[in-house]
């Protein structure tokens, strides 16, 4: 009997959910014959078998969330002995692999009486969530009911998964590492005749700022206290979804004339609503633009995601008061947020960087 784990998908990523079976128990395979497809953070994969042979057990089942190195399934007669991971694909950032890794800081202890601890225990209560009523602190049996009916109140809990699942991780890993800071301004648009494709200018405006501030347009190593500068800009382009967030990458957007970037931009969002992201098109982003404002709100503070030092953040246009030639004057404005990681970025750069960018949106078109 041979056993068969799930390979590394590689990206970093440590888990997968099952999403179906393409084989069953008793059938015969051959090798590279995709047997299982499975969801990650990024996309929905299928797996190929490792070897030809009889499928003599399914280990799991589909909506089960899979870790790197469990088992998937188990041959019973393989003509060659089935490779226990096979590297399907992998990143390499200033030559060392990213991988995620849980949060591995203690949590602070919590205090109660033993019969207490019983109690949240039979209540399912994670005692870490109650807020302590008690003295110096001390979690109390009735601290503990009160959390109790509170869950029952909110309905059962549902375990995130896939996008969203990737997404909590990754921003609380990026909570505990990077130290952001934020700045706004607004764009004055009353010069453009017409608006047209916000996006696309959004983008070349992004570009004169890096242009003018390479330190925003770089990735930060925190371990080696170290930055790379990127000659070139691929944008991480922010996409909201009902499953979660994805950011798939438009490549080197400098150098790409309008049409052929809504063009690009175009494909990626029929590839994330099909979710057949290709795995190259969510690595490598130098610097990332969220245009949240297409839904709504005026300012924000977005995630940086290491190793990438900034986002910049468009909010809603609309008409404002401005001041104009020292006068108020109603114009269309666009609300900008830049945050970034302070650890490798100074504000002057930031400003200076945010800047360039209104500098180049301001112009008539």
């Amino acid at each position: 009997m041979t056993v068969f784990n799930l390979p590394d998908l590689g990206e970093g990523l440590i888990e997968a959910e099952i999403v179906a079976w393409h084989v069953g128990a008793g059938d015969h395979v051959v090798a590279d014959q995709p047997i299982v497809s499975v969801e990650t953070d990024k996309a929905v994969v299928e797996v190929p078998s490792p070897t030809a042979g009889r499928v003599a057990r399914l280990r799991a089942r589909p909506g089960d969330i899979v870790k790197v190195g469990d088992p998937l399934a188990e041959f019973g007669d393989a003509a060659t002995s089935a490779d226990t991971g096979t590297v399907v694909g992998e990143i390499e950032v200033g030559g060392a692999a990213i991988a995620e890794a849980g949060d591995a800081r203690a949590a602070p202890r919590v205090k109660a009486l033993p019969a207490v601890r019983a109690l949240a225990r039979k209540l399912g209560v994670d005692l870490a969530l109650v807020a302590a009523s008690g003295r110096d602190g001390t979690v109390t049996a009735g601290d503990v009911e009160r959390a109790a009916k509170a869950l029952a109140e909110a309905g059962p809990a549902q375990p995130l998964r896939g996008v969203r699942r990737a997404m909590a991780r990754r921003m609380a890993r990026t909570a505990g590492e990077v130290v952001p800071a934020t700045v706004v301004d607004d764009a004055d648009l009353g010069l453009w005749s017409d608006p047209g494709d916000v996006t696309i200018r959004l983008i070349r405006a992004l570009v004169a700022g890096c242009a003018a501030e390479p330190a925003l347009n770089a990735w930060y190593d925190g371990h080696e206290m170290a930055r790379r500068l990127h000659g070139k800009v691929d944008l991480g382009i922010a996409v909201d979804t009902d499953d979660g967030l994805f950011v798939p990458v438009l490549r080197d957007v400098g150098n790409r004339d309008a049409a052929d970037l809504r063009d690009g931009l175009d494909r990626m969002k029929a590839d994330v609503e099909a979710r057949k992201v290709p795995p190259e098109e969510l690595r490598g982003a130098t610097i990332t633009l969220s245009n949240f404002g297409t839904l709504g709100g005026r300012y924000a503070s977005p995630v940086v995601v290491t190793p990438q030092v900034a986002i910049l953040s468009a909010g809603r246009v609309a008409p404002r008061v401005l001041a104009v030639d020292g006068a108020p004057a109603v114009r269309l404005a666009l609300p900008l947020s830049l945050t970034f990681d302070h650890r490798a970025v100074s504000g002057g750069e930031a400003a200076r960087f945010l800047a360039a960018t209104i500098a180049d949106l301001e112009r008539p078109r």
